[in-house]
């Protein structure tokens, strides 16, 4: 049994203080995978690493689940939670009383007319929800390799999968979101 997994089964049994050592076990691994998560983000993202991980942990520790059936549900709703941070985070920044239809411009940009390579969070939130729907251990993994960092080896060890299993739904998950996305993208503005 893991650490993590021993601590998750004493905050089960109602052991506050089993939350603090929960902290300190995951606190690394949660910081290099929220890390990997924001450097894909657009720039002058202003969220940091390290308050996405105080927010999604607060998130998971205050909503009384603490249910978790071992390191993989944990590190699954930890991804979640900081998807939902990340989709609020794009939602605020998108409403029209925060300037949502500015556009930053730098001074140096090279290509001003360049097409911006990132990912629209909200977009790819009603796509993924989408996709839960059609294909739920796909969903997870795109959750966890996009949302949390995971490399696709990782990820299946999460998911109890082999390799080649996680592969094939990386590719599958990844094309379908492509289509969608894509259809998001011609539909008409309403």
């Amino acid at each position: 049994m893991s650490d993590v997994t021993r601590i998750l089964t004493a905050i089960k049994r109602g052991d506050r203080m089993a939350t603090d050592e929960l902290l300190a076990v995951v606190y690394d691994e949660l910081r290099m995978l929220a890390a990997q998560l924001l450097r894909r983000e657009r720039p002058g993202h202003t969220l940091q690493a390290t308050a996405l991980v105080h927010e999604a942990y607060i998130h998971l520790v205050a909503g009384d689940d603490g249910g978790w059936e071992g390191r993989r549900h944990f590190f699954g709703a930890a991804g979640e939670a900081m998807r939902r941070i990340l989709v609020d985070s794009a939602r605020r920044k998108k409403s029209a009383k925060r300037g949502a239809s500015w556009r930053r411009v730098s001074l140096t940009e090279a290509d001003p007319s360049a097409p911006d390579p990132s990912v629209d969070v909200l977009a790819l939130d009603e796509a993924l929800s989408k996709l839960e729907q059609v294909a739920p251990r796909q969903a997870e993994l795109v959750k966890l390799r996009y949302f949390v960092g995971l490399t696709t080896t990782q990820a299946a060890g999460v998911l109890g999968i082999s390799c080649p299993t996680a592969d094939r739904d990386w590719a599958y998950a990844r094309s379908w979101l492509y289509v969608e996305l894509n259809e998001a993208d011609e539909k008409p503005a309403e």
